[in-house]
This record gives C-alpha cells, sequence and structure tokens, in this order.
C-alpha cells in the first residue's frame, strides 16, 4: 500500500513560490520528510546525504540542470528514484529524460493535480508521464514509424536538410545533382505525408530537428 508518511522525499525548483507550492501540496499528504533545494548543486548534495525514496527535479536550475542532477544520481549508483519537473513537454526535453530512464516527467501545469498520483506510480516501479507529454510521445512515436520508412540515402538528405542546408548545397556534399536531390526531397515529402508547399519540409525539418537526427 502506497503510505507517504513512509516515504522522504527531496524537491528542488529555482522559483521560491513554485517550490513553496509544491511543499505545501506534498506537506498536505504527510510525507516522512520533505528537504527542499533551490539549485542543482543543493539538491544533488540532499539526495547524496539524504538518499531519499523519491526526488522532484526541476528541469532549468542553476549551476546543475534537473536532468544533469539525474545522470549524476546515477553515476553514483543513488537508488533515489528521479521526477522531472518541467513547462517543457517537446520531444527534444521528454526524449533525454527516457534515455537516462528515469522514473517520471510531470508538467509543472499538473503539478497540484496529478502530483499523488504520479509518485504513488512511481513509487510502485512504474514510469509516469503527464497527459499531455504521453499525447507527445504518441505523436512522435507515429512520426518517428515514418521516418524509418525512409530509405538510407533519405534520411541522410532529410538530416542535412535539418542543419538546415538547400538543394544545392546538399548535391555538393553527396556529390549527386540538386535534381536528384529534388526528386529525394519529393520522396520524403510523400512519406512523411507533409503539406505539399513551398519550404514546408525544410520548416518540418528543423523543428523535428531533434527527433531526426536521434534515427
Amino acid at each position: 500500500m502506497f503510505d507517504p508518511t513512509q516515504l522522504s522525499l527531496v524537491i528542488a525548483d529555482d522559483h521560491p513560490l513554485l517550490l513553496q507550492g509544491l511543499y505545501d501540496t506534498l506537506k498536505h499528504y504527510k510525507f516522512k520528510e520533505i528537504t527542499t533545494a533551490t539549485n542543482g548543486t543543493t539538491a544533488l548534495e540532499a539526495i547524496i546525504k539524504k538518499q531519499p525514496e523519491i526526488a522532484i527535479l526541476d528541469i532549468e536550475m542553476p549551476y546543475l540542470s534537473g536532468l544533469s542532477v539525474a545522470e549524476e544520481c546515477k553515476k553514483h549508483g543513488l537508488p533515489t528514484k528521479i521526477i522531472i519537473l518541467s513547462y517543457h513537454k517537446e520531444y527534444e526535453f521528454v526524449s533525454k529524460a527516457k534515455s537516462l530512464n528515469l522514473s517520471g516527467y510531470l508538467l509543472k501545469e499538473d503539478t497540484t493535480t496529478e502530483i499523488y498520483n504520479c509518485l504513488e506510480k512511481v513509487y510502485y516501479n512504474n514510469f509516469y508521464y503527464s497527459p499531455s507529454v504521453k499525447e507527445e510521445l504518441s505523436s512522435s512515436n507515429a512520426v518517428t514509424n515514418k521516418l524509418l520508412n525512409l530509405s538510407p540515402s533519405e534520411l541522410k538528405i532529410l538530416k542535412l536538410i535539418a542543419e538546415p542546408m538547400d538543394s544545392n548545397r546538399i548535391g555538393e556534399m553527396l556529390h549527386i545533382s540538386e535534381r536528384t536531390v529534388e526528386k529525394h526531397r519529393s520522396n520524403i515529402i510523400n512519406k512523411l505525408e507533409i503539406p505539399k508547399q513551398a519550404n514546408s519540409l525544410s520548416l518540418w525539418a528543423v523543428e523535428n530537428r531533434q527527433m531526426i537526427l536521434s534515427i
């Protein structure tokens, strides 16, 4: 049974009002101990010293970001489960958290309504993501599946488009004609189901650059 009174937490955020609001919300559930920190360095020190069951870390803090603290905890082999607290639901932020095998990714807008549910899931070794983050991941997975349908040549060209580079420059780099590049661009647009409008592929590639480069 999930019993907050038996659990200790470290929470970290460099915004005093947000930190206080989170502390007050958690205090309501009577956790055994709640240690607060206002930057990444003190958060890491508190985790090493206290070794709490769970730590909730702001993704952007002075000295060390929440993700950097998580990386350090991993290096030290600490058992504390890490939940990232963030305003960002974009793929590049969430994918980084996933790559570190963190336990949760909670949007700040969901803190009041979802924090208890989040902590309970994480306590039972389940991964938790805010509802809108799940939607973003689902959408990203659909795009990733489409990217995997590209040929090696098409993917290579798409990565260069995301840099961004124009067809002439790509042709020079790959020692192919500009016309061949344009043909590949047309095939990529069809496979990714991107609207056939001026510069639509270039704009899409730049917007999804992180995802494209991760393939």
